[in-house]
Order: C-alpha cells, then sequence, then structure tokens
C-alpha cells in the first residue's frame, strides 16, 4: 500500500509499505482504508522537521515515521474490533498513531464517529477540528453576548469564530496578520484586525478589552502572554495552541490583579464532540464548504504541506483525499 514520509524537513517521499491487516487490529480498535485527512497546524512543526515527542519520530533528519504527521482522518471501516463500529462505515477523527497518511490505518474507535453521508469525505474532514473546537468552548463561560476575540485566524481560530457567534457573542474579533476581510464574514467575525498580536493589544482601549480571548496560534510563547494582558478583567482566556515549549512566561500579577481565568486542555470524549460536529454542521449547511477551501490528491501531499506553511489570506483548510 502507498504510504508518505518525511524524509528530511520540508520533503516527503511516497512509498510502499506491507498492507495494514484486521491481524494487526486491537482491542477496540478499527482499520480504516484512507478516504481523506485534513493538514492541521499542529502537524506543520514536524513537516519542518522539528524533533517531536511520539514514540517512532526518531529519524535522523526528520521523523521518518509512515504516515507521519496526520492525525485528521476520514476513512472507511475495513476491520473493527470497537463496538461502535462496523465494516464498511465511514467515519472521521483521529488517527491515533498521527500516521494518518496512508492507504491503511489502524486507529482508536472511541475516537471516530460515523458522519452525514451526504457529505464528501473533504467536506467530513472539518468535522475533527470542529468538534475540538466544540469541546473547548464547552469550558469556557457562557458566551452569549460577550465580545470574544481570538488570536490567529487560520483554520482553528476561524472555527472559534464561528461557534462563537453561533453561541450568540455580541462581538467577535479576529486577529491576524493575514488579510482575512474576504472570508471573515462567513465565519462570524465582526471586526478583522490585521495585525500582530502585540501591535493589537499595545493598541487596545480599556473599554473595549473582550471579556474572552482564545489564543489559536500557538507553536511559541508571545501570544499568550498578550491574550493575558488583552483581557478585561474578571475575563477568560483559553489556550488552544500547541505548545513547543514545556514553560510559558505570563504576567502572574496581571493574572492576579485583574481576576483573570487560564485554561486550557485537549479534546475529551471525543465521540461524542464528533457527533455534536456533525450536528453542527448540519444547523450551519454553509460552514463546511466555506471551511474547505483547497483539495489534494493523496499523491500531491508535498503540494498540500507546502501551501499550508504559506500565509494565503484565501486558504482555510487543505484536505487531502485518496
Amino acid at each position: 500500500m502507498w504510504a508518505h514520509r518525511l524524509i528530511a524537513p520540508y520533503e516527503f517521499e511516497r512509498i510502499e509499505v506491507p498492507d495494514l491487516t484486521e491481524h494487526q487490529v486491537g482491542e477496540d480498535q478499527v482499520l480504516l482504508a484512507f478516504l481523506a485527512a485534513g493538514v492541521c497546524g499542529s502537524d506543520l512543526p514536524a513537516f519542518r522537521g522539528a524533533q517531536g515527542r511520539l514514540p517512532g519520530d526518531s529519524g535522523v533528519s526528520a521523523a521518518e515515521k509512515d504516515g507521519f504527521p496526520i492525525h485528521e482522518i476520514v476513512g472507511e471501516v475495513i476491520a473493527s474490533r470497537h463496538p461502535r463500529h462496523r465494516p464498511g462505515d465511514r467515519v472521521v477523527g483521529w488517527a491515533s498513531g498521527f500516521d494518518g497518511l496512508m492507504a491503511r490505518v489502524v486507529a482508536d474507535g472511541e475516537g471516530l464517529a460515523g458522519y452525514d453521508p451526504t457529505l464528501t469525505p473533504a467536506q467530513a474532514v472539518g468535522l475533527q477540528p470542529l468538534a475540538c473546537v466544540l469541546y473547548a468552548v464547552e469550558q469556557l463561560p457562557d458566551l452569549a453576548g460577550r465580545h470574544v476575540a481570538v488570536l490567529g485566524q487560520g483554520s482553528i481560530g476561524l472555527l472559534f469564530s464561528a461557534v462563537a457567534k453561533a453561541a450568540g457573542a455580541r462581538r467577535v474579533t479576529g486577529v491576524d496578520p493575514v488579510d482575512r476581510r474576504e472570508v471573515a464574514a462567513a465565519f462570524g467575525v465582526d471586526t478583522v484586525v490585521q495585525s500582530t498580536s502585540d501591535r493589537w493589544v499595545r493598541h487596545l482601549d480599556t473599554a473595549d478589552r473582550p471579556e474572552i480571548v482564545i489564543e489559536a496560534v500557538g507553536h511559541q510563547v508571545a501570544t499568550l502572554g498578550h491574550a493575558v494582558e488583552a483581557v478585561a478583567p474578571g475575563g477568560t482566556v483559553f489556550y488552544f495552541g500547541v505548545p513547543d515549549d514545556d514553560s510559558y512566561p505570563i504576567s502572574m500579577r496581571t493574572m492576579l490583579r485583574n481576576n483573570l481565568t487560564l485554561i486550557a486542555g485537549v479534546t475529551r470524549d471525543r465521540g461524542r464532540m464528533l457527533e455534536a460536529a456533525g450536528k453542527f454542521a448540519a444547523e450551519h449547511p454553509d460552514l463546511l464548504g466555506d471551511y474547505i477551501t483547497h483539495v489534494f490528491g493523496c499523491e500531491d501531499a508535498q503540494a498540500a504541506f507546502e501551501l499550508a506553511t504559506r500565509p494565503v489570506p484565501d486558504r482555510v483548510k487543505i484536505a487531502i483525499v485518496a
């Protein structure tokens, strides 16, 4: 079967590897035939060659791990040892081994759920990140009537904007150096700020501070500090961006004096959240069409990742399909 593997920074090779079979499926796992995958911002450090912490990421120049680093997966069940999934089911969710970029994938069944069959596999890709965003918003105070700011208006940040607006946010501010004016309205953004977050904070009027700030950038330490500085007294910061460092400096004086709440965390209860994402998408039928802006064939994974590393105003989510 085909598989992609990173052999150097910014370089995939397409190889043939032995087929995965039902004999390699463990308890509560399923074997999937690849239908589609999404490129996530958290995949990009690995594409650039950064050393990660996952088992098997041990190559000299890059991970050199089959199927890595894709974790957003859509597939058809070939074999199952999970009670919720049967052969022939089409499911979306997590490639639990971060090895979804190959023709067959073994994944934990708890991180998968069926989806609306009227969706194309490329559209269904959007349900996995949407599930993550919905779980994060569940951890926040009620957003109705509040000013919500989202730092980072990439594929995750725009979903946060859309979900916040659907939850009744009075105003959604999106902050990103990339000009998102052409796509912002479709995702519920009321105020588009084309700026780095440090400049935005420096020019933020005291009376205009958001009650909720969501950090959806990640991969560096500065923007969490900007979120803490920007949020109104008594407000909440949600750190969603993926940390590349173990320790992040923030102003505890600001946290204390302003009675702030800082929340972070990974997505739990994945099956339930994937079902919630399917329901949300059905209630907002234009969302996934607006979200998936670029689709590549599985033979073009290199080009898909190269596009993902470039700040392009009209690119939101990239899907890779069989």
